[in-house]
């Protein structure tokens, strides 16, 4: 294959952009994005250059930025690099270093674009990195939408090379004497991407020989599929959904009675933020009892007698705090203060709306809200849970005292009820290292 004509043709072929615009080249240094750059300067495009660098490599990222600054003076076109302190902002965040470098590169690509001239970000996806894009897309449950891969156009960003497989790009390197530098870390397989790369799918090619082709031109069938699926999933989707004010109500017997009934739910269940895993769980609430729910961090899935209500995470006027870690959080009225240490035998809080709890046994996020109905837990010094609504009633409260009451959940277990009791599950023992010491105002008890 000739690689520069079929560039040009696969351009035109499919409109990706017209001859005055003006391209902001993504360029890491490697084969893929120095081919690019070589391409789109024999085509006479107007481009400028642009280089993340992550600083994950020491001085290779170091090495990467200069060979692409050079790069850039050699086409004489415009530099632009920026450095970011990945690892540092990926532990904030609680991403993966992967994600979170995605993350900033495409904000910055972004931000570029806008402020200065340029029309369109060129990126150097090549045909093998929509292959393994698919594969993964597939093993995570992405859905029919996952199956497309990589679009040649979103919006403003370009991917001139998903045409190219990656044996044709490196062949045009090398003919062509292009330089680019190596990233050591594309030969490590564990990162999920190399992995498929260098583990998964070689294996398949073992067995089947033309595994990747038929991946290729299953992805432009699954272009076709989808845009019919879509059309068949707005109109059932139409048919169930009744909104009522902020939620959603579904009749469950016309759910159950609809063709594919488990993927409308799917894909109802996707667009408020619930995974494949949670959407299969909801399909449970098809059978079950009234009361019971499944949450996405934003919403939840409620099983109402004939009904399932997708309903804001909200409770009465104030809605659910998300807390993330350590720090303070407010809802409404009210703060939690959270602290991490050392457990070294502290004196207790003499304030019931003061804790500690065994950092070990808790994972983020956690969530404080009002209590409700059905909710329980272990009370301190209990084995047997016990239902807030009984809790209550055996310390005597009044209403008004129980309408104020919040507690902090975890993964639906209930760690905390601020001025009364923590679970047993995860209180300090003879093993814990670390404690979060926990503090709760609120204007109801702290004037």
């Amino acid at each position: 294959m000739d690689l520069e004509k079929a560039f040009g043709e696969y351009i035109r072929s499919l409109q990706l952009f017209t001859s005055g615009d003006k391209l902001l080249l993504a360029v890491s240094g490697g084969v893929d994005s120095m081919v690019l750059c070589e391409l789109c300067h024999r085509a006479g495009f107007p481009f400028g250059i642009a280089h993340c660098n992550f600083q994950l490599r020491d001085e290779e990222s170091d090495r990467d930025e200069a060979f692409v600054k050079d790069a850039a003076l050699r086409y004489n076109v415009s530099f632009h690099v920026i450095r970011f302190d990945t690892k540092k902002l990926a532990d904030e965040k609680k991403l993966s270093v992967q994600e979170m470098a995605r993350e900033l590169r495409y904000h910055w690509f972004e931000e570029l674009r806008k402020s200065t001239p340029y029309d369109f970000v060129f990126t150097a996806h090549h045909a093998d990195d929509n292959i393994e894009t698919v594969t993964m897309n597939f093993f995570r449950g992405t859905g029919i939408r996952g199956m497309r891969g990589m679009e040649p156009r979103q919006d403003h960003l370009i991917r001139p090379l998903l045409f190219a497989r990656r044996k044709q790009i490196e062949a045009f390197a090398q003919s062509e004497n292009i330089r680019f530098v190596t990233d050591k870390t594309n030969l490590e397989d564990h990162y999920t991407r190399n992995y498929f790369r260098l583990q998964v799918l070689p294996l398949v090619e073992k067995v089947f020989p033309a595994a990747n082709e038929n991946l290729l031109h299953n992805i432009n069938r699954f272009r076709d599929v989808e845009t019919l699926y879509h059309e068949a999933v707005t109109r059932h989707k139409k048919n169930l959904m009744v909104e009522a004010g902020k939620e959603v109500h579904i009749p469950v017997l016309k759910l159950k009675k609809t063709p594919a009934f488990q993927t409308i739910l799917f894909e109802i269940l996707s667009t408020y933020g619930f995974t494949a895993a949670q959407s299969t769980e909801a399909l449970s609430l098809l059978e079950s009892e009234t009361g019971r729910f499944i949450s996405s961090d934003t919403y939840r899935v409620i099983r109402n007698r004939d009904w399932l209500i997708i309903a804001p995470v909200e409770d009465n006027e104030e809605g659910l705090v998300v807390i993330e870690g350590p720090g303070k959080w407010n809802l409404g009225t009210a703060l939690i203060e959270i602290d991490q240490m050392k457990w070294e035998n502290q004196a207790w809080p003499g304030d019931p709306y003061m804790t500690y709890l065994d950092a070990a046994q808790i994972k983020f996020p956690l969530i404080l809200r009002r209590w409700k109905q059905g909710d329980y837990f272990y009370p301190l010094g209990m084995p047997k849970k016990k239902k807030l609504a009984r809790f209550f009633i055996d310390q005597k409260l009044s209403r008004t005292q129980k309408e104020n009451i919040r507690v902090l959940e975890m993964d639906k277990k209930i760690v905390w009820i601020p001025g009364y009791r923590i679970d047993d599950r995860f209180k300090v023992t003879g093993k814990t290292m670390q404690v979060l010491k926990m503090s709760f105002l609120a204007s109801e008890h702290h004037s």
